[in-house]
């Protein structure tokens, strides 16, 4: 049988437990099964970011954030979503007991380290005045793609963070837990958000080949869920520099945001809908802006509407 070569690109600079169901899908046989002769890899950052790569034609599928995605969408990039891969928003403030922050509206005259993208600026901001604290008054420190943790926070470096996940980077600190403050951003007034959507470019458009590559996908996501040693053993192979522990873990913790209930990769517009009027009233967005044009119309099974 003549295999078709799909490229696939994740999100981050190295392969995370996110793409757990990736990788156990190759490694069962399921995309061979397919026809598919899938490739994962990871972007050049010197090229650009999974989106990029994918607009140049260089790949066929990637995950992504949703709000680049929606960026390049009403820049007229064609860049589609096919599914998504997280029903929760990942990043969190964090920061350590002695500093006097206790909530948010508390950074207010802190030093606070992030990527100080727009989006990354306009949500720091949201969450201070959100707990009726003066966004103006927080200390913004570019920090650029460097994750500080609050290791660096106990060092003196901040007084906070904003961007490490709580299913990957939170795990990496040596400071004990009783003296970290970790808040995830959906539990302190973020709008709904999906983390990470899966889409493709112009290199793949064949209908057919996008629900083969879907149907084993969705396949390896449910068996890293029901399986978590199958899903650690794939990652052992995946990243083995990372500590055993740290990948069960951050497996346990991120699983649960793969479904919508039972349900995998359905687009939700009770995510969409209000991140895309968020990001548009920060002035990431074009105010009238429509989320649905950024959805591959191979992604309608999986697309929940909400009436208007």
């Amino acid at each position: 049988m003549t295999l078709t070569h799909v490229r696939v690109m994740l999100e981050y600079f190295h392969p995370w437990t996110n793409a757990a169901g990736l990788y156990v899908a190759s490694r069962q046989g399921w995309y061979r099964d397919a026809g598919l002769d899938v490739e994962l890899t990871v972007f050049d950052s010197l090229r650009g970011d999974t989106l990029e790569h994918l607009a140049r034609g260089e790949v066929h599928l990637g995950v992504f954030p949703a709000n680049r995605l929606l960026v390049r969408s009403a820049a007229g990039q064609p860049l589609t979503a096919v599914a998504s891969i997280n029903h929760r928003g990942m990043e969190t403030i964090q920061t350590v007991v002695g500093r006097g922050i206790t909530r948010p509206r508390e950074l207010a005259g802190k030093r606070l380290a992030l990527n100080p993208t727009p989006r990354g600026v306009a949500m720091v901001r949201h969450l201070v005045a959100a707990d009726g604290g003066d966004p103006d008054a927080v200390i913004l420190v570019d920090s650029g793609y460097r994750e500080l943790s609050v290791d660096d926070i106990a060092a003196g470096e901040v007084d906070a963070t904003f961007g490490g996940y709580w299913a990957w980077d939170a795990l990496f600190a040596q400071l004990p837990g009783e003296q970290r403050i970790v808040w995830p951003v959906d539990e302190i007034g973020a709008p709904p958000y999906h983390s990470y959507l899966l889409g493709t470019g112009p290199a793949l458009t064949d209908p057919s080949l996008i629900e083969a590559f879907l149907a084993a996908t969705e396949r390896g996501y449910r068996a890293a869920a029901d399986d978590p040693a199958l899903a650690l053993d794939v990652m052992d192979r995946v990243i083995p520099y990372f500590p055993r522990p740290i990948l069960a873990r951050s497996l346990e913790l991120i699983t649960p945001t793969w479904f919508d209930g039972d349900r995998w990769g359905g687009i939700r517009s009770e995510l969409m809908t209000p991140y895309t009027t968020w990001l548009a009233d920060a002035g990431i967005l074009p105010e009238a802006f429509d989320w649905r044009q950024a959805i591959n119309p191979a992604a309608a099974a999986r697309l929940t509407v909400i009436p208007r």
